[in-house]
């Protein structure tokens, strides 16, 4: 008699859990076999694609920063109760949580205390080697297993007795678009035989809106160094209209590339394919750093929070750069511009020289070989590595004491 199929709650709370989430529900699918995966919980359009029915859209839960949160608290607070009470009604195998910790690791906690034999897996250790390492002690009340995307992480977590594997990350794996494809995204946005940038934002309306005037000014900037500049903005479905609204103010004309309305994987190849296309990128801090990386575009990143979210977090910050390259590599290979420093003649002066053939251009490419190895470009792919890890975490069971 077989075993019945694998229960798997999984709660991606925003874009980048999604594209982690995906993948990985392929992956427990491939891994399981003949005995199956039954899931349900919360995630974009991507986890949906793989059969999630989410609870609700996943972009409600989309922000980001201590103050930008406040005007949703009582909503978001809210969709957690709503969440971890379906998690109990179920009665899962498995509680996975993605990314968005201020959220998922909150369902688990609500979770656990209404199901004490629940066991729980975080994908995507939080960054306590950044800021607030007291949170690694925290969550292991109410967290069994952790999946970490950096190779540095599992000390962290194991040191507090969760149980933690490096899984590698999915961006180091990402195929780069043929050269076909490259050139049929710059027939498309009329930028065959012109210097083409890719600005991208954020997936998360505050992050949009804060970032677009600088940007918009430093192409302005740029555009005064390089006439035929071409620009393409591969937008997130979430945050789609107020980029196209607020880069319709920008000097330059902006192709925004919209993916409501397409296929969720055929939406991921046309970004790609864009991103590849690009001689250079401008974007906001996060795993869209790593993901330029993947297609070989040379990058300057740019960011802004509320002015008293950056004011708390100066003196809560371990770190002094908000670029994952930076940090793998433990030096400046990206220029990064954050708060105030996010003067755009500056982002200007950097973008500049990475449009073109130099040497500017060959040392960001050269350290983003190096980063791409240490997150596990040669081993299995990270999706894999998540998928045996989490069947093996369900396997042991809820930690006892």
């Amino acid at each position: 008699m077989s075993a019945r199929p694998l229960r798997v709650c999984l709660v991606a709370g925003e874009a980048s859990g999604d594209r982690l989430g995906a993948p990985l529900i392929r992956a427990l699918r491939e891994e399981l076999g003949d005995r199956g995966l039954e899931i349900r919980g919360v995630g974009g359009e991507l986890m949906q694609a793989e059969g999630l029915h989410s609870l609700f859209p996943s972009d409600e839960l989309a922000v980001m920063g201590l103050f930008e949160v406040l005007p949703r608290l009582r909503a978001i607070l809210a969709r957690m109760d709503e969440t971890a009470a379906d998690v109990a009604a179920w009665a899962p195998d498995v509680l996975l949580t993605i990314d968005s910790p201020a959220f998922g690791l909150r369902v688990a906690r609500r979770a656990r205390a209404a199901c004490p034999g629940l066991t729980t897996v975080h994908y995507v250790a939080p960054s306590v080697w950044a800021w607030r390492p007291g949170r690694a002690r925290k969550m292991a009340r109410y967290t069994d297993h952790v999946l970490a995307l950096l190779p540095f992480e599992p000390p962290y977590m194991t040191a507090e007795g969760m149980t933690c594997d490096f899984v590698g990350h999915p961006a180091s794996r990402l195929p780069r678009p043929s050269a076909e494809a490259q050139a049929a995204v710059r027939a498309q946005i009329g930028a065959a035989g012109r210097p083409l940038l890719c600005v991208m934002p954020g997936s998360r309306r505050g992050e949009v809106a804060r970032l677009a005037a600088p940007f918009g000014e430093a192409l302005g900037l740029l555009a005064q160094r390089h006439p035929d500049l071409a620009v393409v903005l591969p937008a997130a479905a979430g945050v789609a209209d107020a980029a196209r609204e607020l880069a319709a103010a920008w000097p330059v004309e902006a192709h925004v590339l919209d993916p409501r309305g397409l296929d969720p994987a055929e939406a991921e190849r046309r970004k790609f394919a864009a991103m590849a296309a690009s001689d250079a990128a401008l974007a906001a801090s996060g795993t869209v750093t790593l993901e330029l990386a993947a297609m070989r575009v040379p990058q300057v990143i740019g960011y802004r929070v509320n002015p008293l979210t950056a004011v708390i977090a100066r003196r809560l910050l371990k770190i002094d750069t908000a670029n994952l390259l930076n940090l793998l590599l433990k030096e400046r290979a990206v220029p990064e511009f954050i708060q105030h420093f996010l003067v755009p003649a500056k982002v200007a002066a950097a973008l500049d020289p990475l449009l073109g053939p130099g040497p500017a251009r060959d040392a960001q490419l050269s350290a983003a070989d190096r980063a791409l190895a240490l997150l596990g470009r040669d081993g299995e792919p990270p999706s894999t590595r998540a998928a045996r890890s989490v069947i093996a975490a369900a396997a042991r069971g809820p930690r006892r004491g």
